[in-house]
């Protein structure tokens, strides 16, 4: 534990944040390559109708050669005066068509260069724009099995792929990731500088799904250290280790063999108990389960008397407080409830 506290704020990430592009660099080559052709070809064809425009200077014949010699100097320079064109028809063609073309495919040209070699620089300073700007948003650490779940329910259920940041030490994780839109950091969550790269402070909450106890635990202590406000939700496979990561600072834990022993527990004893369970959980289920703060119209009503759904508990400061208990029968400000809607009202 000391060691893990003298680490903080010394330690770097190992790569910047980052989300991908909405356009293949492939695509983004071969659009660039046909427009710089497709332009070259007005050019060339342009030349070859009106050959008669040109004067050779060499042998007094234009060929098909000629033109398309000319045409390439002409476009990327301006020409060496072996070839001219000589009436009016072929010098207004080269001024009004040709030097525009020739200004447009250097313009491809400089911009394929700042694609390669400036926009690497580029891209660095708008994801530290980016990053400077997170706020609101949700951490997910650990793009596993679980991890990946996550970020899919997020988005099903309506969250700004932009607002989800995916911390993960594996590239590959952190390339798949990256093709879901949220952004990405390649670094150990265990480090304080990691989480602090992207703002964990400012975060909504925090998702640990790191696929170790012993890793989740750490990494829910460490955010807790650096964060101590932002909510904690932390997967864990051991139910011996659940008290641990409370412990560490986790407000929520999941333990994914546990729910899905009830469910199978449940699904012996009543045919419809394990669906009904599976349906509050599922974003496409006919019901929902939803939190939220108590209205000042409802302060001082029963629970039951909930006009927007089916009320089912109340947390009161730090009690569990159900709806046969007494505790309900009168909402207090400050009271979240509980409550099931139909998922077409849910929101």
């Amino acid at each position: 534990m000391k060691g893990h506290r003298l680490t903080r704020g010394r330690l770097k990430t190992s790569a910047p944040l980052r989300r991908r592009s909405d356009v293949p660099v492939w695509l983004s080559i071969l659009w660039r390559i046909g427009l710089a052709l497709a332009l070259v070809g007005i050019a060339l064809a342009g030349h070859w109708f009106d050959r008669d425009g040109l004067r050779d200077n060499v042998d007094g014949s234009v060929s098909f050669v000629d033109v398309l010699y000319f045409t390439m100097i002409t476009v990327t320079t301006v020409g060496y005066g072996d070839i001219v064109p000589v009436t009016e028809q072929a010098r207004l063609f080269d001024t009004f068509v040709v030097t525009p073309i020739r200004l447009f495919v250097w313009l491809i040209f400089l911009g394929t260069a700042y694609d390669f070699l400036l926009k690497g620089v580029w891209e660095r300073w708008r994801m530290k724009l980016i990053q400077n700007r997170l706020h609101d948003h949700i951490v997910v650490v650990g793009y596993g099995t679980s991890g990946t779940e996550a970020v899919a329910e997020l988005v099903r259920r309506g969250t700004d792929p932009a607002t989800i940041v995916v911390i993960d030490a594996n590239a590959d994780a952190i390339d798949a990731a990256e093709h879901c839109g949220v952004n990405v950091l390649l670094g150990d969550a265990t480090r304080n500088a990691t989480l602090e790269a992207v703002q964990i402070v400012r975060a909504r909450s925090i998702i640990i799904a790191a696929g170790r106890d012993d890793t989740t635990i750490l990494i829910a202590l460490t955010a807790r250290g650096v964060a101590p406000g932002v909510p904690v939700s932390v997967i864990i496979r051991s139910q011996d280790n659940e008290g641990l990561a409370r412990e560490a600072g986790a407000t929520t834990v999941i333990n994914p063999a546990s729910f899905a022993g009830l469910l199978l527990a449940g699904s012996t004893q009543s045919e419809h108990l394990a669906d009904y369970l599976a349906d509050l959980a599922n974003h496409s289920g006919r019901v929902s389960l939803r939190e939220r703060a108590v209205a000042p119209a409802e302060i001082g009503k029963p629970l039951s008397a909930i006009e927007t759904g089916l009320g089912v508990r109340i947390y009161r400061e730090r009690s569990a407080i159900g709806f046969w208990e007494p505790g309900s029968a009168a909402l207090e400000p400050g009271d979240r409830i509980i409550e099931i809607r139909p998922m077409s009202e849910a929101g």
